[in-house]
């Protein structure tokens, strides 16, 4: 059963288009989400972040503090990787475990793996498509900043901290402009979800040629 990859850099509109996939039918599997999961409290991933981190990145409750956690590794390529070595094998284990899961369960159900650290953490060989989710780095930037608390001067550390889009679309085998409205955008992700499952299980080479026949 093939796995399409949508990656994307932060505030790039990835959860939109994800809902939106989801509500349509496909299956999700979220990376964001299995993190979570990965630095639950008491797990050994936020024990081993804590050893690293210091106790400043566990708020009173025992759980992760990710702003005070952000700050340090946002800033500091070394503690980023850090981190990264620590969280992404968990992560890979469990997104396994839901890929076995939905191949088992949901053969005939679309299956996307939503992964915005893919050109980091992932090989384009794992997938048998790559859907890029993207819009302008200075246009995440105020995203950020309008949208999740943050300085421009930390969200744009946070856009600068992850690969540029270019980088990201030697992965991509389809592009989704996310730049405009978010009522465009889910047009965009339902035009994409038509694609999909109509080139599914087998066919999803054909999938950038019929976005592009529906959008002509």
């Amino acid at each position: 059963m093939p796995i399409v990859a949508l990656t994307g850099g932060v505030a790039a509109g990835k959860s939109t288009v994800t809902r939106v996939l989801e509500e349509c039918g496909a299956t999700v599997v979220d990376a964001d989400l299995l993190a979570r999961d990965a630095v639950a409290a008491g797990s050994p991933a936020l024990q081993a972040i804590a050893e690293r981190f210091g106790s400043g990145v566990i708020d009173p409750s025992g759980s992760l503090n990710r702003r005070a956690l952000g700050d340090l590794v946002f800033s500091d390529d070394d503690a980023r990787r850090d981190l990264e070595g620590i969280v992404h094998p968990v992560v890979q284990a469990l997104s396994r475990e839901r890929f076995r899961s939905a191949q088992r369960d949901e053969p005939q159900r679309v299956l996307v793996y939503a992964i915005p650290l893919l050109a980091e953490a992932r090989t384009r060989s794992e997938f048998d498509l790559v859907v890029l989710v993207e819009t302008p780095a200075a246009q995440r930037i105020e995203r950020l900043v309008e949208h999740r608390d943050l300085s421009l001067a930390e969200a744009t550390q946070r856009v600068e901290a992850q690969v540029s889009d270019s980088e990201r679309r030697v992965f991509a085998d389809v592009v989704l402009d996310s730049s405009d409205s978010v009522a465009t955008t889910e047009r965009r992700a339902r035009e994409l979800y038509a694609a999909l499952s109509a080139c599914w299980p087998d066919r999803l080479s054909e999938v950038s040629g019929l976005l592009d026949a529906q959008q002509s």
